[in-house]
């Protein structure tokens, strides 16, 4: 049973959110503003994601013999000085953070969302509003049916068709995901609206230093030789000794033998790693309920403000984040601030579980005023040639051994 301290808290913290979208609001935004080091302390290598790198970088790094730099690497204000900086985390990874968050919380019971899920069970693939890469407006969602009846036929998906910029009522009812994270209906014919991310958060390293890797690998038996065919691997391949004059391919192409070490990208140190992030009140003020009165549709804007709240402190609230192989960080000093006119910053003192409990508390008031977020599960079932298509991607990505 939560203490009066915490109750006092949650109000508190309640009667923020709501002031915050309010009419007569002072606040701008709700901010993040973290330092990590990687776990070990700093000076650890860390890998950030790696992009497409041309051509002709390539081969000049070839050529010369350095390793590739296929990072994102960018200069940025930071304390009013100009400073290099390596992206580590952009814009969308970090709200697929976030919704991945949602989904375990809403999947152990810690919170109740509603949510459309896209099951085939015999192939074990489950997706979720918040696995679907345009959200609302995915194809995924397209082309699957409701009962037997083609989502954009059935009752809720032609609701979720009449969204507006002017009543975004639908979404929030079935989709605040797509409120929050942004979404537009680019699959579809016809004009549809553009609904702007009201959450953003980035991960960046400040001055960096790439490293240097030698990948290579060591075969413990020393196997030498060829294989007739790689595609073959899992197979019945035959084995080529050295010298036979038959083409085929190197052992090396299906996992054996050794592989020289070969320059490659070798991640970077940096001095610190920073996190920034906000929630937009203008966003949230831009969004129309429709003919639902103005008290109605603040609680709804201030539910959706503790939703984005939650779900940031749910992927982002603990001591420490991964955020993939060679990217393991500890957590120095975090602030979580309303930002108000002048840029002033007032902290807010609110555990992850409070934050929680002020969500459900305005979800619950905004419905009692009108405006309902549901909480149940609508299955989706893939069309036959959904189905068919998924099917095809996993044979193709586990070849059959016996070819």
């Amino acid at each position: 049973m939560p203490s009066k301290l915490t109750g006092v808290i949650m109000s508190g913290l309640v009667d923020r959110l709501i002031s915050a979208v309010g009419a007569d609001r002072r606040e701008s935004g709700i901010g993040f503003n973290a330092v990590y080091q990687p776990v070990g302390g700093q000076g650890g290598k860390i890998m950030p994601p790696t992009l497409p790198v041309p051509d002709d970088v390539k081969r000049a790094a070839q050529r010369d013999g350095r390793s590739l730099r296929p990072y994102l690497f960018e200069e940025r204000l930071i304390d009013g000085e100009r400073r290099d900086t390596v992206v580590l985390d952009q814009v969308p990874s970090q709200a697929n953070r976030v919704e991945e968050a949602l989904l375990a919380a809403r999947d152990t019971g810690r919170l109740d969302l509603p949510m459309f899920e896209l099951l085939m069970k015999d192939e074990g693939i489950r997706l979720t509003s918040l696995d679907f890469p345009h959200r609302y407006a995915d194809a995924y969602l397209r082309d699957s049916e409701v009962a037997g009846v083609r989502f954009d036929s059935s009752e809720v998906g032609q609701a979720l068709r009449l969204a507006s910029v002017n009543d975004v009522r639908p979404l929030y009812r079935r989709e605040p995901y797509s409120l929050i994270f942004g979404a537009w209906d680019s699959h579809r014919k016809g004009r549809w609206p553009k609904f702007a991310r009201l959450y953003s958060s980035m991960m960046f390293g400040t001055e960096w230093l790439t490293g240097e890797r030698r990948a290579g690998r060591f075969d413990p038996m020393n196997i030498t030789g060829a294989i007739d065919d790689k595609a073959k691997a899992e197979g019945n391949w035959r084995f080529l000794p050295e010298g036979t004059k038959a083409k085929g391919g190197k052992l090396s192409e299906i996992g054996h033998g050794h592989i020289a070490p070969n320059a490659s990208h070798g991640g970077v140190t940096v001095r610190e790693v920073r996190r920034q992030g906000w929630i937009s009140c203008a966003g949230l003020e831009r969004l129309r309920f429709g003919d639902a009165s103005p008290e109605a549709a603040t609680l709804a804007r201030a539910t959706l403000a503790a939703l984005a709240l939650a779900g940031d402190r749910l992927a982002f609230g603990r001591p420490s984040l991964w955020l993939r192989s060679g990217c393991d960080l500890t957590k120095v000093s975090e602030t979580l601030f309303f930002e108000v006119v002048g840029g002033a910053q007032e902290p807010i003192e609110a555990s992850s579980a409070e934050i929680l409990a002020a969500f459900v508390e305005l979800r619950d008031r905004a419905a009692s005023a009108g405006i309902v977020m549901e909480a149940d599960v609508i299955e989706v079932a893939p069309t036959k040639q959904l189905a068919e298509a998924i099917r095809f991607a996993l044979r193709s990505a586990a070849p059959d051994a016996g070819e």
